[in-house]
């Protein structure tokens, strides 16, 4: 065995080690497992592999380059199997990991070449191996700290999909190119001025890929701040709506008020003539004109009290029965919008599941209340058509491929107040717990 050739594979295959930590930077928030069981997990399924594939270089020649494109699928259904994300998320931080860890091994043929002009690629240099394992080892030094903040912040909170496979399309372009530019012959460098400009163009490639993910976060948080006053539009809608019924309320009992005098006349000549059941009539009447008109009041937080008010009669249009028993902290200790986009989905995703059986089944009961003095335990039961799609990452929705985003919301949330969100069903009935800490 030619120790040179084996240290040089086993060098240039132990870059899936840089390559795998910074695939878990920007998901530290999404680890299925703790960070030392997930290390043993990648470890158990690496270290075999590079031994393995380090082996089969030496004694059939095969090329670590297509031995590594090879595998590339099977070592990211290990990744996704590790995470809490959905598909768009999990590949295109696997995509851009593998596009931006191409780059030392590209740098690395460049310098090889300038060691030893004659040979290629497929036969890397120990010293061009060590190049590529430092470089690629660099990288997610490099990038820590925006994996670890800004990345970290998009993939926890950006829950579009088809701007995560927009992602995924970009960094497959890079990729693709890089592989397409190896230089299985290090003549084809020295042909013109190759030499210098393939790794200038690399560079260059390099500078607009980092461009590209920055204008990418960019536009991710104007997504976001976009999404944030979208529902506080439609909380403000729901306000003015609430407004109104309460100043409808007010003019119809001013009504009642001014013509409470004639309904004094009419019970005291009722009384006169001893009528208790005509009276009793009258008086019910009275109570159910004002009962009916009278705006429900769910908690004391103006917006939120709007929003349980609009989804209410949302739910009372759709002849759903409801069941709501609402009990929030005064004053609210926790961000008003993210409450209303908790109870928001909560009540969407309920009545959307409701309509789906007929009019005689539909239910929903929703209640909240606080216990132990500091947490806000929320249960939701609905009915529905028993129709779902399940994943080892949870529910899946019914609507488009992916994970629901009503529910993936609800667990961000719960979780950012140091809670947690249990779903689960029946053939009849879905149920979401959900627990808070205030």
């Amino acid at each position: 065995m030619n120790t040179r050739t084996w240290q040089s594979a086993l060098i240039q295959l132990l870059v899936l080690i840089p390559a795998a930590a910074s695939c878990y930077l920007p998901a530290k928030n999404q680890m299925k497992y703790s960070p030392l069981k997930t290390i043993l997990i990648c470890a158990a399924a690496i270290i075999p592999y590079i031994l393995a594939a380090s082996w089969l270089y030496v004694a059939f020649w095969f090329d670590t380059n297509y031995m590594l494109m090879l595998f590339l699928p099977l070592f990211f259904f290990l990744y996704r199997a590790t995470l809490n994300i959905d598909l768009s998320k999990a590949l295109a931080i696997y995509v851009g990991v593998c596009t931006v860890q191409s780059f030392p091994a590209q740098f690395a043929y460049a310098f090889d070449a300038h060691l030893n002009p004659t040979s290629g690629a497929a036969n890397l240099s120990v010293e061009a191996a060590m190049f590529q394992l430092g470089f690629a080892c660099l990288m997610p030094i490099l990038f820590a700290y925006p994996s670890r903040h800004q990345f970290t912040w998009a993939i926890d909170q950006l829950d579009f999909p088809k701007v995560w496979y927009s992602t995924v399309m970009l960094s497959g372009i890079f990729l693709v190119l890089n592989i397409s530019f190896i230089p299985h012959s290090y003549s084809t460098l020295w042909a013109g001025r190759l030499s210098y400009l393939f790794p200038l163009m690399e560079l260059c490639a390099l500078a607009l890929l980092i461009v590209i993910y920055i204008l990418f976060y960019r536009a991710a948080t104007i997504i976001l701040e976009h999404a944030k006053l979208k529902e506080r539009a439609q909380l403000l809608e729901m306000q003015s709506h609430q407004y109104y019924a309460l100043q409808n309320y007010m003019k119809l009992t001013t009504r009642l008020r001014h013509d409470f005098r004639h309904s004094v006349y009419l019970l005291a000549s009722l009384a006169e003539k001893g009528d208790l059941d005509s009276i009793r009539t009258h008086l019910n009447a009275y109570e159910i004109r004002l009962v009916e008109n009278t705006p429900a009041t769910y908690c004391a937080n103006a917006a939120l009290n709007a929003l349980f008010g609009y989804y209410h009669e949302m739910a009372v249009s759709a002849g759903i029965n409801t069941d709501w028993n609402i009990s929030l902290p005064e004053p609210l200790t926790v961000s008003e919008l993210d409450m209303a986009a908790l109870f928001g989905n909560l009540m969407e995703n309920a009545i959307a599941a409701c309509i789906s059986v007929p009019k005689e089944k539909r239910y929903f009961s929703l209640t909240s209340e606080i216990r132990h003095g500091n947490s806000l335990y929320i249960v939701s039961t609905n009915s529905f058509d028993g129709s779902v799609r399940k994943a080892k990452d949870g529910y899946h929705s019914t609507k488009h491929s992916g994970t629901g985003t009503g529910l993936v919301s609800i667990s961000a949330i719960a979780e950012k107040y140091g809670g947690s969100t249990h779903a689960s069903n029946n053939e009849q009935e879905f149920f979401v717990d959900v627990v808070l800490k205030l």
